[in-house]
């Protein structure tokens, strides 16, 4: 079997469409990217497409997170090399295909109960495109640290809504997903530290890393602390996790200046 696969190499059947993430933040269609507003409130009359268009996201999301997972478990071999990898964390890497797998079957009846069907939303690949880093380090930190940090983020929210909008299958669903999210976040906060104990390089590399895919992932001011974000950060779970404070509110920082590069993006285009 190939190792390193590209994105290239990812099979799609003929219902899925791909998007570059540059098209997705900056689509017109959006709600006014620039000046987002939050469409995430039970009265807002955009918040039922909102809410589908965001569960479709999550549905091919978790296809990659298995994807990517299940690379990370191949595409290393076990030794202590910088290109290896322990045994231990392969193995919490197939505990990980394991729930993506699960999370992928939830999200297709979450689709189905919002009324939506498979591949009537884009899909983007930017989680896959970080887990085809050739560092493990690195791949762990965008995937485990800033991907599946945005899914405890993004599970929230929806579980959020499903409360607000009085939707018992929503709220179940995603507060079920939302604490394995969780473990994986930790899971990632906890190797990133074993692997790096004695190479604060390294460290600082994938923490370079992880800021990177963060930015790119606040999809210009869709996630934040502020009342028109879209998407707002959950510092307990992100603390339950094994981030700290600090990491936290750099988090925050980092949301904020993706949100005015977009709008200096987006008056750049509209003069």
């Amino acid at each position: 079997m190939k190792r390193m696969l590209t994105v290239e190499d990812l099979a799609r059947d003929d219902r899925f469409t791909r998007i570059r993430i540059e098209d997705a933040i900056f689509d017109p269609r959006n709600a006014n990217v620039g000046k987002r507003e939050n469409a995430f409130r039970a009265a807002d009359p955009e918040s039922p497409d909102a809410a589908r268009q965001l569960m479709h996201s999550i549905f091919v999301g978790e296809i990659q997170a298995l994807e990517g997972a299940g690379r990370t478990c191949y595409d290393f071999e076990v030794g202590k090399e910088r290109e290896d990898v322990p045994f231990e964390l392969k193995l919490d890497m197939a505990r990980q295909c394991w729930d993506e797998a699960r999370h992928v079957e939830i999200s297709v009846k979450l689709t189905e109960h919002m009324g939506t069907e498979i591949g009537q939303f884009a899909e983007q690949t930017l989680l896959f495109e970080a887990a085809c880093n050739a560092d493990p380090v690195l791949r762990l930190t965008g995937v485990n640290r800033a991907l599946e940090g945005l899914a405890i983020d993004v599970f929230n929210t929806m579980r959020d809504f499903g409360s607000e909008t009085s939707d018992p299958v929503l709220f179940f669903c995603e507060d079920w997903m939302l604490a394995d999210e969780v473990t994986h976040v930790k899971m990632g906060s906890d190797w990133l530290r074993k692997l790096t104990a004695t190479d604060k390089e390294r460290q600082a590399q994938a923490l370079e890393f992880q800021r990177t895919v963060d930015k790119l992932f606040s999809f210009g001011g869709f996630r934040g602390e502020d009342e028109d974000n879209p998407i707002h950060l959950a510092r307990k779970f992100r603390g339950m996790a094994g981030f700290t404070d600090d990491e936290i509110t750099e988090l925050v920082d980092i949301a904020a200046e993706a949100k005015r590069d977009a709008e200096a993006a987006y008056a750049a285009a509209n003069v």
